[in-house]
């Protein structure tokens, strides 16, 4: 008897790639082929009897593990662990499989087109064309700028990579900082008030939730730009709207919200945010990546699985 997996991520469903070497390892496997966003009990019924999963932004909480007796592997597509409840999984003895760093390219380049496309003024613009209105907007370079990475992890190094040919100054904040080539570390207060452009590359936790508030916003250059794409919950956002509506900053480009799909759509339709849908982290090159990861993270597991 083949151990029985399920795969709630509707991107790696998607792929008929890692269908395919997923089926190879593991012939009992289920997939999310309708595409739904399952959470709460849609997550339990699609999860129930399976000992193990691949898992990408759904909330595993613990009321949804205690529903799931039989789970004793979760295996995450991606590299974010907020969604999870490691605490929960640690109890219960579920072992979790995570390879950080499969997407730092993939989230890094996308971060360089929100820093260029708010410098710019890009979504203004498109806005104008799309309603046939040539009008010429004026935005400013790269080439040269201060750019403040919070958080210089695997993103962070990837991202620094890509700014050194336009010649920017790199301040870096982080709780550990390790020698890296081009960057100057700095503390947080400084590097908001340096940088004319503030770029977020933090986990969220409790130490990170909340982290850029009314107060770090004040810091900023009422030029700058702030760019998200590691997790919401690290603006303040109703902070943030309040700063770019009365000009304490200039714009912001959010891959990321506090909640996904928004309630309210006020901070994602704002004219001075370029917003993009939690895409930072999967292309095409990085969704394989991730997927074979996560395959290797049930493989590696296989005597546990099997028991």
């Amino acid at each position: 008897m083949h151990p029985i997996i399920a795969v709630t991520s509707r991107s790696f469903s998607a792929n008929a790639t890692l269908r395919k070497d997923l089926l190879r390892e593991f012939p009992g496997t289920r997939f999310n082929d309708e595409g739904l966003r399952l959470e709460g009990d849609s997550l339990v019924t699609f999860l129930s009897g399976a000992v193990g999963a691949i898992v990408g932004i759904e909330s595993i909480s613990g009321s949804i593990l205690a529903q799931l007796p039989q789970l004793r592997v979760l295996s995450k597509f991606g590299v974010g662990l907020d969604s999870i409840d490691l605490s929960e999984v640690r109890q219960r003895g579920i072992r979790l499989a995570s390879t950080s760093g499969t997407n730092s390219s993939a989230v890094a380049e996308l971060t360089l087109l929100l820093i260029l496309g708010t410098l710019r003024r890009i979504p203004e613009a498109v806005s104008n064309i799309r309603s046939k209105q040539w009008v010429s907007v004026t935005g400013r370079m790269l080439e040269g700028k201060t750019v403040g990475l919070v958080g210089v992890g695997h993103v962070g190094k990837s991202l620094n990579r890509l700014l050194q040919p336009f010649g920017c100054t790199v301040l870096g904040f982080d709780v550990v900082e390790s020698p890296i080539n081009g960057i100057s570390f700095a503390a947080l207060d400084k590097l908001l008030e340096a940088s004319d452009v503030v770029s977020i590359h933090v986990p969220l936790q409790e130490a990170t939730r909340g982290m850029i508030g009314a107060r770090q916003l004040g810091l900023m250059k009422n030029d700058a730009v702030l760019i998200n794409t590691s997790r919401g919950g690290v603006i303040d956002e109703s902070a943030l709207l309040l700063a770019l509506s009365s000009g304490v900053i200039a714009a912001a480009g959010l891959d990321v919200l506090e909640t996904e799909p928004p309630l309210s759509w006020e901070l994602a339709n704002h004219p001075k945010v370029f917003a993009t849908p939690h895409i930072a982290g999967t292309s095409q090159e990085s969704n394989l990546a991730m997927g074979t990861a996560a395959i290797n993270g049930l493989i590696k597991n296989m005597d546990y699985l099997a028991n």
